[in-house]
C-alpha cells in the first residue's frame, strides 16, 4: 500500500500527465461556482508579458491542484465581461480562490508566478485552519502544551513562501493534516532555539514526539516534547519516508542472529540497522540502553534489540553490537562499544558523507539546467572568480550621491545588483566604456556605479532621500546625471559601443548654440568630437527669427529629450534667415538630417504644435524608407507594432550581385502602404536570418525572398511567388490580394504550430551578434526558474513592476545587444517616448 502512495506522491508532484487548466465562459464559471466546487480562477483581460508567464505556471499547476479537488482555469473577459472581475483593472494583477460559493482569498501574480509557488499558496489558504504558524518559542511552547498527548508535532522551516520547500510541506500537510499539527515558521526567534544557525540557513523539518509513545516515552522535561530533526533535504517524498519512519518501532526485539534478519522494507529500505545485544541477566537495562540509544539515533537508524538466550544467535560474546548500512550490501558489520557515542558517530560520519555527496549531485544537477535555462547566468557563475572589480569607478552610496554629482558635469551612473546575471555581464562592458574614455582623455565624465543590493533607497528613491529620478525598477540601468537637472535614462543597446556613443553625443550641448553659416556647416559635416568621427550621427537644425518665435520652446526641449541620440543645433537672428532663404525654406523651421541620407538634402518640418508632435515627425524620419534589419535595430523596428514585409537577399559574390541587391531595395521604396514596415536582411552580415527564414516557410526558398510575416492580427506568413521579379507595382497588387484574403497564406507562424518557436526572430538574429562585431550581452530566453523568491521590498518586486507596466507603454529598457529574447515590453520604464505607436508583435 505505501508503495502505491509514494508512487502516487511523485506522479503528483511531476503535475500528473496531462493539463488539467480549462477556460470557462461566464456561465460555466457561475454553474461550477454554485455547485460548490473549490475553484482558482484568473480572470482574463489582456495578455502583457508578465501575465503569460503567470498563464503558463497556471497550466502546470492545474492538474497538481486537481488532485486537492481544486480546480483551476481562467475566464475570458475579452469575450463576456463577469461583474466585479472584469471591470477593475487592478484584477489584472489578481488570481481568486473560490471556496463554498463565494470568494475565498485573492492572490497578487507576484505571490503566485510560478507552479511551487501556485500550488503552496493555495494549499497553503485552503489550509488555514490546520497549518498553525509560530514566530517566537512562547509560540511554539503553547502549542507543544495544547498538543500533549494527542498529537505529534511536525514542524517546518522554509525561507520563503511559495517556494519548492513549501510547495513540499504543504502537501505533506494535506495529507497528514488529520493525523499531525502541522506548524510553520519563517524565520524568527524560534529559529535560535532549535539551534539552527547561519544568515541564510536551508529549508528544516522536525517531529515533536507530543502524543505517548508506549513505555519508552521519556521526556527531556516536564513541559517540551522531545524533538527529531529530519535530516534529509526537504521535498515531498523525503517527508513522507521521514513521517512513516517517526511511526517505527522505537526498538524492535528479535530472538535471531543479525546475519538472519532481513534487511528493512519499504518505507524504511534506506534506513540503517543497528543491533544491541541483551543477557537474560540485564535484560531490564539493556532495554533501557536500548531506549536512550534509540532516541539519540530517530530518524537516522532503527535499533533492534538481540536476545541471546534465543538458541538461534550465534553471534560471538567479544562484541555487543551490530549494523547493517543501507544498499552498500546486506553485510551485517560487528563491533564492541565501549559508550553510545561510538555507534552515533559512527552513522552519523557516513549519514554526513552520503549528505555531501547528494548536494555536489543536487548542485552538478542544478548547475546544468541553469546553464540550459539561462546562459548568461551559467556564465556569470562559472566566471565568478574573475568577476569585474568596481574599484578603478567611483561608488556611488546614500552617503555620497549628491556630494559625487554636483562635483562632476557628467556623470554616468549604472545602477546593478550583483546576482543578476545580465547585470554583472553588462557591469564588463561598463567597465571598458570608463577605460576607453580615460584612454582618451575625456575627463569630465565621472563613470560610476551604484549597488542596488546594498544601497536600496538610494535605488528605490524612498522618502528622505530627495534624488533627480524616479526608483529604479529594472536592472541593469544606466542614467546620465547632472547637477541640478532631471536625470536622464540610457535607452541605447547594452554594450560598450553604443554607450560610449552615447556619452560623447551627450557632452555636446542640446541644442548647440549656432551663430554663423560656418558652425552650421561644421555642425553638419564634421564631428563635434574626435571619439564620434566613425559613427554616422542624426542631426536636427532649428531655425528661428527669436526666441520668442512660435514653437522655439517647443524645438528646445524635444533637443533635450533627444541628447545622446541625436546631435541638435540652434540657430537664430539674421543668419538664420539668411541660411533659410539659401535652403528655399521659410522660418520658423526645423531642418532633419538623418544619418541613412547619403545626398546633402534636408527633410524640411515645420514647427509642431506640441513636443510629442514634433518627437513623432524627428523620430520618423530617422527611419530609413527601407532600413535593413540588423541585431541592433531590430528591437526599435519590432515596436512599432507593424507587420513585417522583409526581403531577404544573399551574400553577394561581386559588384555585380551587390548592384542587383541594392535595385531591390530601392524597388520596395516603391511600395506605398502604411501598414507595414518594409525592410530587408542581408544574409552576409547577418547569417541568422537564414534560420529565420527557414523557420517561417519550412525551408530554404531561392533568393531574394520576400515575406510578409508578424500581422498584429493573423498568424499567417505569406510569401511573395518566388522565381517571380520583385516589382514595386506587382508586389503592391500581391499585398492587396493579402488584404483581401484572396492570397493564401505559404505557412501559419511556427509560434502557433511549435511553441518552441516563440521569439524565433530574436533569439536566431542573435546568433550573429558576435559575427557582426557586436560585444554587449546576449540574453537567452527561459520562464521563471524553479527557485523563486518573493521580494524582500518593493523595490525589489520585480513582477509587480512588471504588472503595473500598461500595454501601450512603450518606452523601451536597453534592449541588448544581438540579444536572444528580443523583448522590448520587458524593459519599460518612467514615461513613454512620444515616437513609437503603442503596439507591440505577438512573438515578441
Amino acid at each position: 500500500m505505501w508503495f502505491c502512495f509514494g508512487v502516487f506522491l511523485l506522479w503528483m508532484w511531476s503535475g500528473g500527465c496531462t493539463s488539467a487548466r480549462v477556460e470557462y465562459t461566464p456561465a460555466e464559471f457561475y454553474d461550477k461556482l454554485h455547485s460548490g466546487k473549490m475553484m482558482f480562477i484568473y480572470f482574463e483581460q489582456q495578455v502583457s508579458l508578465t501575465v503569460s508567464l503567470f498563464l503558463v505556471e497556471l497550466e502546470k499547476s492545474a492538474a497538481a491542484l486537481l488532485d486537492y479537488g481544486v480546480l483551476v482555469g481562467t475566464v475570458s473577459c475579452k469575450k463576456e465581461l463577469v461583474p466585479k472581475y472584469c471591470f477593475e483593472e487592478r484584477h489584472q494583477h489578481m488570481a481568486f480562490l473560490f471556496r463554498g460559493g463565494r470568494e475565498f482569498l485573492s492572490f497578487g501574480l507576484d505571490t503566485v508566478f510560478d507552479v511551487n509557488s501556485i500550488v503552496s499558496e493555495v494549499l497553503f489558504a485552503i489550509l488555514r485552519e490546520e497549518v498553525k504558524y509560530v514566530h517566537t518559542d512562547a509560540d511554539l511552547l503553547a502549542m507543544e502544551r495544547s498538543a500533549r498527548g494527542k498529537k505529534d508535532i511536525v514542524l517546518g522551516y522554509v525561507r520563503s513562501l511559495g517556494t519548492q520547500d513549501h510547495r513540499s510541506l504543504m502537501e505533506t500537510a494535506y495529507v497528514y493534516g488529520s493525523k499531525y499539527q502541522f506548524v510553520l515558521l519563517t524565520g524568527g526567534p524560534v529559529l535560535k532555539q532549535l539551534e539552527v544557525n547561519g544568515s541564510s540557513p536551508s529549508s528544516r523539518v522536525w517531529f515533536l514526539h507530543c502524543r505517548a509513545h508506549g513505555g519508552f516515552m521519556t521526556p527531556m522535561t516536564s513541559e517540551r516534547c522531545l524533538l527529531t530533526r529530519m535530516r534529509k533535504t526537504l521535498s515531498t517524498l523525503n517527508l513522507h519516508s521521514f513521517l512513516q519512519l517517526m511511526e517505527a518501532p522505537l526498538v524492535s526485539e528479535v530472538y535471531a542472529d543479525p546475519s538472519s534478519v532481513p534487511p528493512p522494507q519499504f518505507p524504511y529500505q534506506l534506513i540503517p540497522q543497528v543491533f544491541l545485544f541483551s543477557h537474560p541477566a540485564t535484560e531490564h537495562l539493556d532495554l533501557n540502553t536500548a531506549s536512550a540509544l534509540a532516541w539519540r539515533l530517530r530518524g537516522v537508524a532503527l535499533l533492534l534489540l538481540v536476545h541471546r538466550e534465543s538458541p538461534a544467535v550465534k553471534t560471538s560474546e567479544e562484541f555487543n553490537a551490530a549494523y547493517r548500512l543501507p544498499e552498500k550490501s546486506s553485510e551485517v558489520r560487528y563491533l564492541t562499544l565501549h559508550s553510545l557515542d561510538d555507534m552515533l558517530e559512527l552513522l552519523t560520519d557516513t549519514e554526513e558523507e552520503e549528505e555531501e555527496e547528494e548536494e555536489e549531485e543536487e548542485n552538478e544537477e542544478g548547475l546544468h539546467f541553469e546553464r540550459l535555462d539561462d546562459e548568461i547566468a551559467a556564465s556569470v557563475f562559472e566566471k565568478r572568480a574573475n568577476q569585474p572589480e568596481t574599484d578603478s569607478i567611483n561608488q556611488l552610496t546614500s552617503d555620497n550621491f549628491h556630494t559625487e554629482v554636483a562635483q562632476s558635469y557628467h556623470t554616468v551612473a549604472l545602477f546593478y545588483l550583483k546576482w543578476d546575471a545580465v547585470s554583472m555581464e553588462f557591469l564588463s562592458s561598463f567597465l571598458n566604456v570608463a577605460k576607453r574614455l580615460s584612454d582618451s582623455e575625456v575627463n569630465n565624465v565621472q563613470m560610476s556605479v551604484v549597488d542596488c543590493g546594498e544601497w536600496t533607497d538610494l535605488c528605490a528613491a524612498q522618502l528622505g532621500t530627495p534624488v533627480p529620478f524616479q526608483p529604479i525598477t529594472s536592472f541593469p540601468s544606466v542614467l546620465l546625471l547632472r547637477p541640478q537637472q532631471p536625470a536622464q535614462l540610457y535607452r541605447g543597446m547594452l554594450g560598450s559601443e553604443a554607450l560610449h556613443r552615447f556619452i560623447m553625443m551627450s557632452l555636446t550641448a542640446s541644442p548647440m548654440l549656432l551663430s554663423t553659416q560656418e558652425e552650421v556647416t561644421s555642425f553638419l559635416q564634421e564631428a563635434p568630437h574626435p571619439e564620434l568621427a566613425g559613427y554616422r550621427l542624426d542631426r536636427i537644425l532649428g531655425l528661428f527669427r527669436t526666441s520668442t518665435e512660435t514653437g522655439f520652446s517647443i524645438f528646445t526641449e524635444a533637443a533635450k529629450s533627444l541628447r545622446g541620440e541625436v546631435l541638435s543645433g540652434l540657430l537664430t537672428g539674421e543668419p538664420a534667415q539668411e541660411w533659410a532663404a539659401e535652403q528655399d525654406v521659410h522660418l520658423p523651421v526645423v531642418m532633419l538630417f538623418p544619418s541613412w541620407r547619403t545626398d546633402a538634402r534636408p527633410s524640411a518640418q515645420l514647427t509642431s504644435s506640441s513636443v510629442k508632435e514634433l518627437l513623432t515627425h524627428i523620430n520618423t524620419a530617422r527611419i530609413h524608407p527601407v532600413p535593413e534589419l540588423t541585431v541592433e535595430n531590430l528591437p526599435f523596428f519590432l515596436s512599432l507594432g507593424k507587420a513585417l514585409l522583409l526581403l531577404f537577399v544573399g551574400e553577394e559574390e561581386d559588384e555585380f550581385g551587390w548592384r542587383q541587391s541594392q535595385a531591390l531595395v530601392e524597388e520596395l521604396r516603391g511600395v506605398k502602404t502604411d501598414h507595414y514596415l518594409t525592410c530587408w536582411i542581408h544574409l552576409g552580415r547577418t547569417p541568422a536570418g537564414m534560420s529565420v527564414l527557414g523557420s517561417y516557410l519550412g525551408s530554404m526558398p531561392p533568393l531574394p525572398a520576400l515575406v510578409l510575416t508578424h500581422l498584429p492580427t493573423r498568424d499567417e506568413v505569406y510569401q511573395f511567388p518566388p522565381n517571380t521579379p520583385i516589382v514595386a507595382s506587382s508586389v503592391q497588387r500581391w499585398l492587396q490580394e493579402v488584404q483581401d484574403g484572396s492570397e493564401p497564406p505559404a505557412a501559419w507562424r511556427l509560434s502557433q504550430r511549435f511553441p518552441s518557436f516563440t521569439h524565433r526572430l530574436g533569439e536566431d538574429l542573435s546568433t550573429c551578434a558576435e559575427a557582426c562585431g557586436n560585444d554587449a550581452v546576449i540574453k537567452a530566453k527561459g520562464t521563471l526558474g524553479e527557485d523563486s523568491w518573493p521580494p524582500a521590498f518593493d523595490f525589489y518586486d520585480f513582477l509587480k513592476v512588471m504588472d503595473l507596466q500598461e500595454p501601450d507603454s512603450t518606452e523601451q529598457k536597453p534592449p541588448l545587444d544581438g540579444e536572444e529574447e528580443v523583448n522590448v515590453e520587458e524593459h519599460l520604464v518612467a514615461e513613454p517616448p512620444t515616437d513609437i505607436d503603442p503596439k507591440f508583435h505577438s512573438e515578441l
